[in-house]
């Protein structure tokens, strides 16, 4: 509800959220897109992760801009979106083509590649561990929960060549 809504409703006097039927987000097909096409430094000034809880809670899993503001890039990958950053004469293509209402996109997180209709792909970066984190539906605790084994390892470890710190 309250992602971008300046834009979104329109200033009401009663109090109530009236749509801006001009957004395109508030617009067939836009309304359930999963992909959010945004411009450069997306999410700058946004350290909170609240603003990334707006943008999962809309319903997009993922974000393709030319730049996205740091702690909002890093937000996204603990919350389960995908910021997937392209060059920005790339993502002008997208956004326009995106106009017409009818496009389809493929991203695949494994190889990292966005599959346009003309069967044309882009490549983007995700680091391993968020990557991991995204493919298995993991938050940063879910993932050190799955490194158990080498935790204990390196206690036991620890506790032999250390006792002192263990007492």
């Amino acid at each position: 509800e309250k992602l971008l809504a300046p834009w979104r409703y329109l200033p009401s006097e009663a109090g109530h959220r009236v749509e801006n039927p001009e957004f395109v987000l508030n617009q067939a097909p836009f309304r359930k897109a999963p992909i959010l096409v945004a411009g450069a430094n997306f999410g700058s000034g946004s350290s909170r992760e609240a603003a990334t809880w707006a943008v999962r809670q809309f319903g997009f899993r993922c974000v393709i801009a030319p730049s996205f503001g740091a702690i909002f890039r890093n937000n996204c990958f603990h919350n389960g979106v995908l910021p997937v950053t392209l060059a920005e004469e790339d993502v002008r293509e997208i956004g326009e083509a995106a106009q017409t209402g009818t496009l389809l996109l493929t991203i695949d997180l494994r190889t990292c590649t966005v599959k346009l209709p003309s069967g044309h792909q882009l490549s983007f970066d995700v680091p391993a561990e968020e990557r991991r984190m995204l493919l298995e539906g993991l938050d940063a605790i879910g993932l050190t929960k799955k490194k158990d084994g080498e935790i204990r390892a390196f206690q036991n470890t620890d506790r032999e060549s250390r006792p002192w710190i263990w007492n």
